[in-house]
C-alpha cells in the first residue's frame, strides 16, 4: 500500500463561520464607537505609562490616576477583554503587547493618534457630518467657528499633537514612498507642508545625494530641529517658514506635497499648485503623495478618509482621473501614478 493510501483521507477543514445577517453587521458598525471611546479613555488616563513598570491593581492606581477604584477595576477588566491588558493574580493588571503600544514613549505614535481621533473637536465634527453632506461646508467650522488649520494655529498643543498624529497615521507610508521612487536624481527636494520633516528625513536617509528644504507654517516647523537632530540630518536640511498660499521656496527640481492637496477645496489647491509651478526649475518634478482612490466599489482606506476631509478641513480624496484634471488646470501634466507598498501612491507631474 502506498504512502498516500496509508495516510487515509485528508482531514476536512472546518467550515467558515457564516457571515452575520445584515442587521447584525449594521449594529456592529454602530457599536464600534464603544471600543474607540474606551481606548481613548485609556490614552487620556495615561494608563499604559502607569503600568509600564509592572502590573498593578485598580486600588494601587486609583490615587495616581485620580480615579474611583471599583470603577477603574471594571474599566481595566474591560480593557483586558479587548487585549490591551492582561489580568493576573490579586486583581492586578499588566500591559499586553497591544497595551505597550499605548505608552507615550512607544514608537508609532498610537497614543497621539488616539487622542486626536477621540478629541472633542474631531469627534464633534464627525458627529455633524450630515451638515457637510447636505451643504458641502465643513462640520468642523460649524462647530468651532473657524477653519480647521486656523484652529490649530491658535492651539499649539493640539497642533503639536496633530503633527505627531500624522506620523502615526502615515508613518508606514514614509519608507514605502522613499523606496518606490528614485529621489537620488534630484539636487534639491522641497517638502511643501512637510510638518516636522518625517517624510523628508526618511527620503534623505535612503537617498544620499539630494539636499532638502522643509517648508511649513512657523508654529509647525518649530518642532522640526529636534527630529532632524535625532536623525542626523541637520546639515542636509534647511528649514523655511511660510505659507504655501503665498509662495514656496524657489529653484528646486523636486517638490513633494504629502497629504496636502487632499486638505483643501479646488480653488485653494489651484493656488498652492500655482505657486509650485512658478517656483520649480524647468524640467522639475511635482510629486503628490496621496491615497489615489480606486474606481468602483473596491474597499479603500482613502474612501473613509474622504469623509474626514469633507467634515473637517474641507478637502477631498481623488481618483487618478480627477488628479489629472486638477493638475491640468494648474498647468501640469500628469506623467505617472506610482503605487507603493502602502495605501498611498506617488502622483508625478511636470510642467505642461
Amino acid at each position: 500500500m502506498d504512502d498516500v493510501a496509508q495516510a487515509g483521507p485528508a482531514p476536512e477543514h472546518p467550515a467558515a463561520a457564516p457571515e452575520p445577517p445584515a442587521p447584525v453587521r449594521l449594529i456592529q458598525m454602530a457599536l464600534a464607537s464603544w471600543v474607540s471611546r474606551l481606548v481613548y479613555a485609556a490614552a487620556q488616563l495615561d494608563l499604559a505609562d502607569h503600568l509600564a513598570a509592572g502590573p498593578h491593581s485598580a486600588g494601587e492606581l486609583a490615587g495616581p490616576l485620580g480615579a474611583h477604584a471599583p470603577s477603574l477595576h471594571r474599566f481595566m477588566r474591560c480593557l483586558a477583554s479587548l487585549g490591551l491588558l492582561k489580568e493576573q493574580g490579586g486583581q492586578r493588571f499588566g500591559l499586553s503587547e497591544l497595551g505597550e503600544a499605548l505608552r507615550s514613549d512607544a514608537p508609532g505614535s498610537a497614543r497621539a493618534t488616539i487622542l486626536t481621533a477621540g478629541s472633542p473637536w474631531f469627534e464633534g465634527a464627525m458627529a455633524e457630518i450630515v451638515h457637510s453632506i447636505k451643504t458641502g461646508a465643513t462640520a468642523f467650522e460649524k462647530m468651532q467657528g473657524m477653519p480647521f488649520f486656523d484652529y490649530l494655529g491658535r492651539h499649539p498643543d493640539e497642533a503639536a499633537l496633530f503633527s505627531e498624529t500624522m506620523i502615526g497615521v502615515h508613518g508606514p507610508e514614509t519608507p514605502a514612498v522613499a523606496q518606490a521612487y528614485d529621489f537620488s536624481q534630484f539636487d534639491t527636494i522641497v517638502d511643501v507642508g512637510g510638518a516636522t520633516g518625517n517624510l523628508l528625513t526618511t527620503i534623505l536617509a535612503r537617498h544620499q545625494g539630494p539636499r532638502g528644504i522643509l517648508f511649513d507654517r512657523p508654529y509647525v516647523v518649530a518642532d522640526a530641529p529636534a527630529l532632524l537632530a535625532t536623525r542626523g540630518l541637520t546639515e542636509r536640511v534647511t528649514i523655511e517658514a511660510g505659507t504655501f498660499f503665498e509662495a514656496v521656496p524657489a529653484g528646486a527640481d523636486a517638490y513633494v506635497l504629502s497629504h496636502i492637496i487632499h486638505d483643501w477645496n479646488e480653488e485653494q489647491c489651484l493656488a498652492i499648485l500655482g505657486h509650485v509651478h512658478r517656483a520649480m526649475r524647468p524640467g522639475g518634478r511635482l510629486l503628490l503623495i496621496e491615497m489615489v482612490l480606486p474606481d468602483g466599489d473596491a474597499p479603500h482606506l482613502g474612501k473613509m478618509l474622504d469623509m474626514v476631509m469633507l467634515a473637517v478641513p474641507g478637502g477631498q480624496e481623488r481618483t487618478s482621473d480627477e488628479y489629472r484634471q486638477l493638475l491640468a488646470q494648474a498647468g501640469f501634466r500628469l506623467t505617472q501614478v506610482i503605487p507603493t507598498a502602502s495605501e498611498v501612491s506617488i502622483v508625478e507631474a511636470v510642467q505642461a
